[in-house]
């Protein structure tokens, strides 16, 4: 991957976030970052919650961090 796909590849991620379309987007990890630093959740927790709004990103019409990343 070169400079210019990578740049492709951020920009197409950061549209793809402004429309809502990622799942797992920034906004959500911080969430969860969040619950994990005041204890609500355990590590482990937050780590398995990813992994399921990640695995169910399609059924809901979304897409992940990476998909949006490579265009996919």
């Amino acid at each position: 991957m070169n400079f210019d796909q990578a740049m492709a590849g951020r920009q197409a991620m950061e549209d793809a976030e402004a429309q809502g379309r990622v799942a797992d987007s920034l906004e959500v990890r911080k969430a969860l970052m969040q619950k994990f630093h005041d204890g609500e959740m355990t590590l482990e927790e937050v780590q398995s919650e990813l992994k399921r709004i990640k695995r169910n990103a399609k059924r809901n019409g979304m897409v992940t961090y990476n998909q949006a990343f490579l265009g996919v």
